[in-house]
């Protein structure tokens, strides 16, 4: 919850809103995350002071961007142009539900048209993200042309939420002076901003606070304003601590070393300028990036989010735009689509063939079209157990306690887990994949442990699993909890050497096959093997001593690209 001492994030995401309502064409939209009433209400003041365009999240490039009306063509006999969403929606806005799902490809089309030069008032864009996940996020390529990114999840006001109107306008503000500019991009790379683009945001959004109140100059106050509603939400790192003041009694520099004092003023006044503009950028940082980068880690944004890997499909799945193609081999016919692409050339077909009935549609094979569909595949997480050793009863604890967790959120990700488990001379498919607790629980309930470590043994079970899924039309993806310590060989014969080669060869196996691993070492004290075990299988290596379920399942939650589409 808010705490009662600080502002409520609806505070400064109202003022973003303001400004993005004065200069829309400048500012080009906002990110709005959290699905709340505050953002609701914010969303209902904002369309006030401008227009907003809903845009639905199954659009194709047809309704998007505009093309030929084939109803209307077909009417007239002739080629009758519709308009696209996006113009349809300039000097106004683009309002996008669910961003953090977008496709790649329409992203790719909004992002053109912000960049676009060629058009006066051209439409901005409003994301909704709806993301509960820190990595999960609407497209970096549409982020960075925005000016404004609030987080609303944390707001609990929303009454009487209204955008006042500016007492000026951004074009009779002057231009920053070079102090402000310096003093700008000083605490953009004090906070790791690289984007050219988010400095020119805070300068315009300075100036644009100084028009809300309708003077023709930006003040100080104004910068630290365009610092913690531009550049603060986008940091990668903490600002610097700043270094301790030499000692009182080091002598002072002769005179000859001594700056001007002109000179002097100036740089101490550029300095206090920037260090007021980087605590307000630090204070201003939310409180779960400021977490992430307390810990030193840069927030991830990634550009598509799922459970499951994309990957185009014949017959069924999310619609994609068509492409010319002969319908066979499963593919279906776009006759709409093919009609569309064959009606601005009747004119130039009837005359080649004297052809004078205006009713009848000449095709062409150039002409067809077939429809391409995109389906999300079900994933499935494979353990790979090792059960052997004085190790064997927790690691198997913590194994069924994270297979539980994690079919408890099968139905949620449309995901199976399935359990494979090594010990002595064998490793056996204990649990196929599944999504059934209560099978879960009653096949677990009597896994055994102990004896040697067949570590060969168990990857090859566990990619032949992988392989079966794969197979299915399924991602797949190992979890193997292990210390890495082989003994036995892949033919059942004790030794370390042997046992040591033969597992590396059978992970070398899984990384040609392009399955992703994950190698998780719960031991008490974790040595190199789990280390180079996931070096082999060119997959990642998580050290977590003593780990319970809980953190097994986080860890295997967080880390990427298990289950996440590429």
């Amino acid at each position: 919850m808010t705490s009662p001492d600080l502002a409520d994030p609806l505070d400064d995401a109202v003022l973003a809103a303001r400004l993005f309502a004065l200069a829309p064409a400048t500012f080009k939209g906002m990110v709005l995350r959290g699905s709340s009433p505050a953002r609701e209400a914010l969303v209902t003041a904002l369309s006030t002071g401008v227009t907003l365009r809903r845009m639905p999240g199954h659009i194709d490039d047809e309704r998007l961007l505009g093309g030929i009306d084939l109803a209307a063509s077909l009417s007239a006999g002739r080629p009758v142009r519709q308009t696209g969403l996006i113009e349809e929606a300039r000097g106004g806005a683009l309002l996008a539900g669910m961003a953090e799902r977008m496709d790649g490809g329409i992203a790719g089309r909004l992002a053109q048209a912000l960049d676009d030069p060629l058009h006066e008032g051209q439409a901005a864009l409003v994301l909704l993200d709806d993301a509960t996940e820190p990595e999960d996020a609407p497209p970096a390529s549409l982020t960075e042309r925005l000016a404004f990114a609030c987080d609303l999840s944390t707001s609990r006001r929303w009454q009487g939420v209204a955008l006042a109107p500016a007492a000026g306008a951004l074009a009779e503000v002057a231009p920053l002076d070079d102090d402000a500019l310096r003093a700008l991009a000083a605490t953009a790379d004090a906070l790791g901003v690289e984007s050219v683009r988010a400095l020119i945001f805070a300068g315009e959004a300075a100036r644009g606070l100084a028009a809300l109140d309708g003077r023709g100059l930006a003040e100080r106050g104004d910068l630290t304003g365009a610092v913690r509603l531009v550049l603060a939400p986008r940091a990668t790192r903490l600002p610097p601590q700043e270094q301790d003041t030499p000692p009182e009694d080091q002598p002072p520099p002769p005179d000859s070393e001594r700056d001007d004092p002109s000179d002097s003023e100036e740089q101490q006044q550029e300095l206090d300028l920037s260090d007021i503009l980087v605590e307000a950028a630090k204070a201003a940082i939310p409180a779960d990036l400021l977490a992430q980068l307390a810990q030193g880690k840069a927030p991830r944004r990634s550009s598509s989010s799922g459970t499951g890997q994309k990957r185009k499909a014949a017959t069924r799945g999310k619609p994609l735009g068509a492409r010319p193609g002969m319908p066979r081999g499963g593919h279906k016919l776009a006759l709409i689509d093919s009609l569309r692409a064959a009606v601005p050339w009747q004119a130039v077909r009837r005359r080649e063939v004297g052809a004078n009935d205006a009713s009848a549609i000449l095709m062409r094979k150039e002409d067809l079209r077939i429809r391409r569909f995109e389906e999300r595949a079900a994933r499935v997480t494979i353990f790979a157990v090792d059960a052997s050793g004085s190790a064997a009863a927790a690691r198997l604890a913590e194994a069924k306690g994270a297979v539980e967790l994690m079919l408890g959120q099968a139905y949620v990700t449309r995901s199976e887990v399935a359990l494979v488990a090594f010990r002595g001379t064998s490793a056996e498919l204990i649990l196929p994949p599944t999504r059934s607790l209560t099978r879960a629980r009653r096949t677990l309930a009597e896994l055994p442990g102990g004896g040697g470590t067949p570590l060969a043994m168990g990857l090859n079970a566990a990619r032949e699993v992988a392989e079966a899924v794969i197979a299915k039309g399924r991602s797949a993806a190992l979890v193997i909890l292990t210390d890495g310590r082989a003994n036995i060989a892949a033919d059942g014969a004790p030794g370390r050497p042997q046992a040591t080669a033969d597992a590396e060869t059978a992970a070398k196996a899984i990384a040609a096959r392009g399955i992703d691993a994950l190698v998780v070492d719960i031991s008490a004290r974790p040595g190199p093997e789990g280390a180079a075990l996931a070096a082999a299988l060119g997959g990642r290596f998580l050290a977590l001593p003593r780990a319970d379920a809980r953190m097994i399942t986080a860890a295997i939650n967080a880390v990427q690209p298990i289950g996440k589409a590429a």
